[in-house]
């Protein structure tokens, strides 16, 4: 099939107006033409540690009755596995079972890498939140992959400064700007937070809460608006606050970043449910000091969240054994026991939400002894993340990310102007690979 064809194919198959049928256009299928009776063996590429671990207890169990096994084998994350999959795929040879981020999804369908696994999951749906499953559908009726773990976005903050400084936990962005202003009227070499030009899922996920749709379709055509209205606000908010110097502008994960958390130089951060294992490296000494708390709201009385992080597991087109590899797959990221193990061996925090108030999460993180409700909140926050809209080319609009941005805070410029570019650079390079777009 042509490029150029299969991408506009690819693009009504993931069409929020259409449903998965769409997608046989590409070949895609939920068909098992594989299954067999006898023994399976599957594959199944991840880079979570403990993964094997977890994956013994399907080949003692229900693997084993079933007569499934699978191996795993160990992958770098991120983009090195994207494309590792797309060349295995390219030369049929892809795993049965991939650990796919979530923005990676588009990315991995576009190229007719995912086969649709809806009729072998059984009600693996109404697990998860609708906001987290939609991201392994599209916003299809097709099911490219069932959700593992979700990084919902919430914030965390130094309760004993906040009570020094008079300070109040904002419960909207109004809010955090006038706290992170009081805040350097009472202590000038104390800042709020910082905004951190180097993660551009930070980013992204403040633009999901406050509704932008990156990436969308209509018929055969994407539609890009990384500068749409709610992500300019977003832009707008967090470079004004640099520009006047509200809040600083070095990125994080560095060692005066540490330092900073460590000293009570900076004392809140914008962060996700995976925080306190960052905690407790970046900042030892103060534990037992923070607490945590909803992501301020853009409108008082508004309860939603966005999300940083995440993976899932699908099932590529390539496996002989796709009603296998489902079942599989339905099983690590629904069953009780290996949810439990998963978290366990793994630190994940799982997208299923009868594992969030269970097991290793009835009792708060070691770092957040303080705060003994701190997995129920989370499990109730985890509930209002917004839906996302990825598209097929999120590392290019990353890399844009880190770029216009780094330059903006770094001389503290228009963010605006840099949220354009990312829009420009992410456009121009989904025309040169074929696809058809309009902004």
């Amino acid at each position: 099939m042509p490029n150029t064809k299969r991408r506009r194919l690819v693009a009504t198959a993931v069409a929020v107006t259409l449903g998965a049928t769409a997608l046989a256009a590409c070949g895609s299928s939920d068909d098992d033409s594989g299954a067999e009776s006898g023994p399976v063996s599957l594959t199944y590429w991840t880079w979570t540690p403990g993964m094997d671990k977890v994956v013994d207890l399907w080949n003692k169990g229900p693997g084993k009755k079933d007569q499934i096994t699978v191996t795993v084998k160990k992958q770098a994350s991120g983009d090195t596995l994207v494309t590792k999959i797309l060349t295995a795929h390219k030369a049929g040879k892809a795993p049965d079972l991939v650990q796919a981020e979530y923005q990676a999804l588009p990315t991995l369908v576009s190229n007719d890498a995912l086969a649709d696994i809806g009729k072998n999951v059984g009600d693996a749906k109404s697990k998860f939140a609708g906001g987290v499953w939609q991201q392994t559908t599209l916003g299809t009726d097709a099911v490219y992959a069932v959700p593992q773990d979700i990084g919902p976005m919430m914030f965390y903050y130094r309760a004993d400064l906040f009570k020094k400084y008079g300070l109040s936990v904002p419960a909207t962005w109004e809010q955090f700007a006038e706290t992170a202003r009081a805040l350097k009227k009472k202590a000038p070499d104390v800042d709020l937070t910082t905004f951190s030009a180097n993660d551009s899922g930070l980013f992204a996920g403040l633009a999901q809460q406050a509704g932008a749709q990156w990436w969308t379709t209509s018929g055969t055509t994407w539609k890009v608006g990384i500068n749409d209205t709610a992500t300019k606000k977003v832009a707008d908010f967090w470079g004004g606050l640099v520009e006047e110097g509200a809040i600083d502008n070095q990125p994080m994960y560095t060692p005066a970043w540490n330092k900073a958390l460590n000293t009570g130089q900076q004392i809140a951060w914008v962060s996700a449910v995976w925080a306190p294992g960052t905690l407790t490296t970046a900042a030892p000494d103060t534990k037992g000091k923070w607490a945590m708390a909803p992501l301020p709201q853009w409108s008082s009385g508004e309860n939603v969240t966005g999300s940083w992080g995440g993976s899932s597991t699908g099932v590529t087109t390539d496996s002989k054994h796709k009603e296998a590899a489902a079942k599989f797959a339905a099983w690590l990221n629904t069953d009780d026991e290996a949810l439990q193990a998963l978290a366990k061996e793994s630190g994940i925090y799982p997208a299923a939400t009868n594992a969030q108030t269970s097991g290793a999460f009835t009792t708060a993180p070691d770092y957040f002894s303080t705060q003994p409700e701190f997995y129920a909140l989370a499990s109730k926050i985890a509930k209002t993340t917004a839906p996302s809209a990825w598209g097929p080319n999120v590392n290019v609009a990353y890399t844009t990310f880190k770029d216009a941005f780094g330059a903006a805070a770094k001389n503290k410029s228009d963010f605006s102007a840099a949220l354009d570019t990312m829009q420009a650079d992410t456009v121009a390079d989904m025309k040169k690979q074929g696809f058809e777009v309009s902004e």
